[in-house]
């Protein structure tokens, strides 16, 4: 409990108006400095919450325990459990009820637990949950953990941060593989229809460790971004933002991934009424295996940039071969590359000049059909929709940065391929501002009003039965042991509890 001289600081700091006032007493009598005022105020406030928390669903489950068949869930006596929160971790016992299944065999069942839908993720609170998951997309586990401990009344270690991230993005997945079921079965979602949809994907890779946290060779994440085109009122504002931008990232096999993309696209839009689709890619063949030829794909400019800038040294040649790319004559750009090739043939094996611009010649002919723009190849592209432009692609390094780069390289750090397809699918949940909705389903379904006098009921079809007669409904909600209501009554106590009467 707070200390005698805090109390009185409370009970000053309620009863003037001077807030200049209460810092003089402090600082003059040298009673307590304001960093730990707030600290007290703050434990203390925590403990009172988690106090009223454990009353309400300890009154709950009585309520569920009276309401419920008793034919069917034998009461079987009351365990101890808790649940975390962001004021702290809460410790209430609840009803353990035996069953029988519909094969005639034993199981046992928690109907608080069951009402409540805190068997989805871990007795976690969906708000505890999404600041969770807000940190760990933006930081290391320890070091979101870590300040989470620092503003939360619950302290959470970095390993508990990891485990509720792998549950949750186990979550995730199952719903990708949820969608491609319905995908399977012509149950599909999505009904909207465009007159194109523009694709892109490219890969991220990530250094890597066993189960044993030895490092191992590095392996390529996934990443698909979706868009209808470019909002045209922020290109207006010389501003460019996507329009209906959607994202998808993964460790998956490429067919694996490709079904989920696949799926992706058709939770939200009717396949059969996009009337064009466009891919930009970096021509990996993971990329354009699953796409037929109605598909029109464009080799992304970043990658050939990047290509010629690591095989060709000499400074003359690359600018000549990228000023031929850009004007867009790529029968002129290979013949340059195949010419260049064949004048820096040396027998010097330690001469690479050749060898180099040799493997730049194979990639882009391997691509030469998207080596011109989408919308110089020939072919009819439809007319936008209203409040989109179309303009030219290549958005997806600057995705793969924003949302996986900063997160999951370059900062020391390795990665299991369950740890990073985890952490991968909230990441993208997050860009395509889901993620609080996605956690929202997974955690529990308890809401307190501003008052704390009711449980309202969001996520589960079991109902609380309301009480009938006279009095007040909720007198004997509070049930628990509360702090300062059944302590000894000093005078310290007995003005505090005036002062906010």
């Amino acid at each position: 409990f707070p200390t005698t001289q805090f109390f009185f600081m409370m009970l000053i700091a309620k009863q003037t108006d001077k807030g200049d006032c209460v810092m003089s007493t402090i600082v003059k009598e040298g009673l307590i400095s304001f960093k730990e005022l707030e600290q007290k105020v703050f434990k203390y406030v925590c403990e009172l919450g988690c106090g009223i928390t454990r009353a309400i669903l300890e009154s709950y489950d009585k309520e569920l325990a009276a309401a419920r068949d008793s034919r069917q869930y034998r009461d079987k006596g009351s365990r101890k459990t808790s649940i975390k929160t962001v004021y702290g971790e809460v410790e209430y016992c609840r009803r353990v009820y035996r069953t029988s299944l519909e094969d005639g065999k034993k199981a046992y069942v928690y109907l608080l637990d069951e009402a409540m839908g805190m068997d989805r993720i871990g007795l976690i609170s969906t708000n505890l949950a999404e600041k969770i998951a807000m940190a760990v997309t933006e930081s290391p586990y320890r070091v979101a953990a870590d300040a989470i401990s620092g503003t939360c009344g619950q302290s959470i270690s970095a390993g508990g941060a990891w485990n509720m991230m792998q549950r949750l993005g186990e979550r995730i997945s199952e719903e990708e593989e949820h969608a491609v079921k319905q995908m399977n079965a012509d149950q599909s979602e999505g009904t909207k229809e465009i007159p194109v949809l523009f694709e892109e994907m490219d890969g991220v890779w990530l250094p890597m460790q066993d189960k044993n946290h030895k490092k191992m060779k590095k392996q390529e994440m996934k990443v698909f971004t979706m868009y209808e085109g470019w909002d045209e009122e922020k290109e207006k504002q010389n501003r460019s933002a996507l329009a209906g931008k959607r994202m998808l990232a993964g460790m998956e096999k490429s067919g694996e991934f490709h079904e989920k993309r696949e799926a992706c696209i058709r939770k939200e839009y009717n396949a059969d009424g996009i009337r064009q689709r466009i891919l930009n890619g970096d021509g990996g063949g993971w990329i354009k295996e699953p796409y037929d030829p109605e598909v029109i794909f464009q080799l992304d400019r970043y990658h050939v940039y990047q290509e010629i800038l690591r095989k060709i040294s000499d400074k003359e040649a690359r600018e000549e071969i990228r000023r031929l790319f850009d004007a867009e004559k790529p029968d002129e750009t290979l013949e340059y590359i195949e010419v260049y090739a064949a004048s820096v043939e040396s027998p010097d094996e330690k001469d690479t000049r050749s060898k180099k611009a040799r493997e730049l010649y194979r990639y882009l002919d391997n691509n030469r059909a998207g080596l011109l723009p989408y919308d110089r190849q020939g072919k009819e592209i439809p007319e936008p929709p209203e409040g989109v432009v179309y303009k030219g692609m290549g958005v997806q390094e600057n995705q793969n940065c924003t949302v996986i780069t900063l997160r999951m390289k370059n900062r020391r750090m390795r990665w299991s391929e369950e740890g990073a397809n985890n952490l991968a699918k909230a990441l993208y949940r997050k860009e395509n501002r889901e993620l609080a909705e996605t956690i929202d389903r997974y955690t529990d379904g308890l809401i307190l009003i501003p008052q704390a006098r009711e449980v309202v009921e969001t996520l589960s079809a079991a109902k609380a039965p309301r009480k009938d007669g006279k009095g007040d409904p909720y007198a004997d909600l509070i049930s628990a042991h509360m702090p300062l209501l059944e302590a000894v009554r000093t005078a310290s106590r007995k003005a505090f509890l005036a002062s906010f009467r």
